[in-house]
């Protein structure tokens, strides 16, 4: 298949706040190395090069951490670093990443896409985005699911109806409605009726063709893009984004836009080895455990008796010794330390939000 007009647009301003204290606003979880391979941005960078050529690759980030994501991947120009003054949700990312795309390219097709998610199989990945053109060249937008594996209370659903075709032997279906996270009965009863999926987050679509839903729905959003766009290419550019960012009302892609959005489409991916990494949970899917279950990372550690559980410490020279412990999580930074039940790991990021709520900045 012919990608000449296709480009990669990676979301990488997100905090990763339900792994703190390992996750901080400047070294949020796509820059921490989880994996020997690298960071999960370098990994969400390298899966791409098999599809796109590294000037075909944006990223749009806050201020605070562009530096440190040029250095880990620093075959993407630099000018291909979009910044975003702060964060404003999803829809202003894909925004800003529209209008740069249709600056350079009338004819362009994005692939929306994450820093922060681990991947298994990259040559499936590849597959699902061929895919996802093809059909988006159709005039459809396409989000990229997940077919489930286990009743997930973490993840959104996407139910699918009608199958509208097969590309590149991948079965795509008419996206129905977006569900955001569900109970825990709720997300069972999703998998038994076999038409859910979760939302993985990332779309392939025209950008033509985004651009006019976000006039069609998200009038003060384009117009704020609009305003950028006119400056694109002179040397106002950055002091436009810097007064009109300001204004814009935080939103997700999937309420301001995928919703009720026209010709939505999902194309539900098997055998990706998907995890959106979203909790020191999640690390017990992708991370090898000893054989008594638990994962070691980054420290000497004793245990005695320990099930089931993580330990973690930044600083490789510390002893951590544990007896007794069964499903636990215990997370070392230095400066702070998280002891918590693995069933309450999602409860992390109240405990952020209340750090923010008083003024406990020097923690996030």
């Amino acid at each position: 298949m012919n990608l000449e007009h296709c480009y990669a647009v990676i979301m990488a301003g997100g905090g990763g706040t339900r792994l703190w204290p390992l996750s901080r606003l400047a070294h949020p979880k796509q820059m921490i190395h989880f994996f020997k391979e690298g960071t999960l941005f370098q990994l969400a960078v390298q899966r791409l090069l098999g599809l796109f050529s590294s000037d075909k690759i944006y990223v749009v980030t806050i201020a605070e951490q562009a530096s440190e994501l040029k250095r880990d991947c620093p075959e993407i120009p630099p000018e291909n670093f979009l910044i975003e003054p702060q964060p404003r949700g999803t829809a202003s990312v894909i925004g800003l990443g529209a209008i740069a795309l249709k600056e350079r390219d009338s004819q362009a097709i994005m692939a929306v896409l994450t820093a922060d998610h681990y991947i298994k199989h990259d040559e499936i990945f590849q597959k699902l985005i061929r895919a996802s053109v093809e059909v988006a060249s159709g005039d459809y937008l396409v989000t990229l699911g997940v077919i489930p594996t286990y009743p997930a209370t973490g993840y959104g659903y996407i139910q699918h109806g009608n199958l509208i075709g097969k590309y590149q032997d991948m079965p795509v279906y008419i996206a129905r409605k977006y569900k955001e996270k569900p109970d825990e009965s709720q997300a069972r009863a999703f998998i038994k009726s076999g038409d859910h999926d979760w939302n993985s987050g990332m779309f392939v679509w025209r950008v033509d063709r985004i651009l006019k839903e976000f006039k069609r729905q998200m009038p003060e959003l384009n117009s704020t893009l609009m305003q950028i766009a006119k400056d694109w290419n002179t040397s106002n550019r950055e002091a436009v984004i810097q007064k009109v960012w300001p204004e814009i009302n935080p939103q997700t892609i999937d309420y301001g836009i995928m919703e009720k959005a026209k010709r939505v489409v999902v194309i539900p991916a098997t055998d990706l080895g998907w995890s959106d990494v979203g909790s020191w949970e999640s690390l017990f899917e992708v991370l090898p455990v000893d054989e008594d279950g638990n994962l070691n990372m980054g420290s000497q550690s004793i245990n005695l008796n320990t099930n089931d559980s993580l330990v973690y410490s930044t600083n490789p020279a510390k002893l951590v010794v544990t007896i007794g412990l069964n499903n636990l999580i215990v997370v070392d930074t230095g400066d702070a330390l998280l002891v918590c039940e693995r069933s309450k790991a999602q409860q992390v990021r109240q405990l952020v939000n209340q750090l923010r709520q008083n003024n406990r900045t020097e923690y996030l």
